[in-house]
C-alpha cells in the first residue's frame, strides 16, 4: 500500500499518525519514516484499511485495540556510553 493510501485510510478512521502509533504501541517516527519509501509495511496497511472501514460503519476500534496485550517495541540503535552499538560486551575504556 502506498503511504498516501495509508494516510487516507487513517483520515477515514479520524486518527492521526501519532495516535495510530500510540494505539499500536509503536514509535511515531517508525511509521512516518515510511513516507520517504512511499510505501508502508503490509500489516500497517491492513490495520489502516480495517479501522477505516470500521469507522465508516460506526464501529469503535480504539477500545477494541486497547484490550490487546500489545508490547512496546525496543528502540533500535540505543548504544550505551562505552559500548559499541549497544552490544552488551565488555566495557571499553580509553586512557
Amino acid at each position: 500500500m502506498t503511504y498516501e493510501e495509508f494516510v487516507r485510510n487513517l483520515r477515514k478512521a479520524d486518527i492521526s499518525i501519532k495516535d495510530f502509533a500510540g494505539l499500536l504501541r509503536k514509535n511515531p517516527n517508525s511509521i512516518t519514516n515510511n513516507a520517504s519509501k512511499k510505501k508502508v509495511p503490509n500489516e500497517l496497511g491492513v490495520i489502516a484499511v480495517l479501522i477505516g472501514e470500521m469507522a465508516n460503519n460506526n464501529l469503535e476500534y480504539r477500545d477494541l485495540i486497547k484490550t490487546l496485550d500489545l508490547r512496546t517495541q525496543k528502540i533500535r540503535g540505543g548504544a550505551e556510553i562505552g559500548k559499541f552499538g549497544g552490544n552488551p560486551q565488555q566495557t571499553i575504556t580509553f586512557d
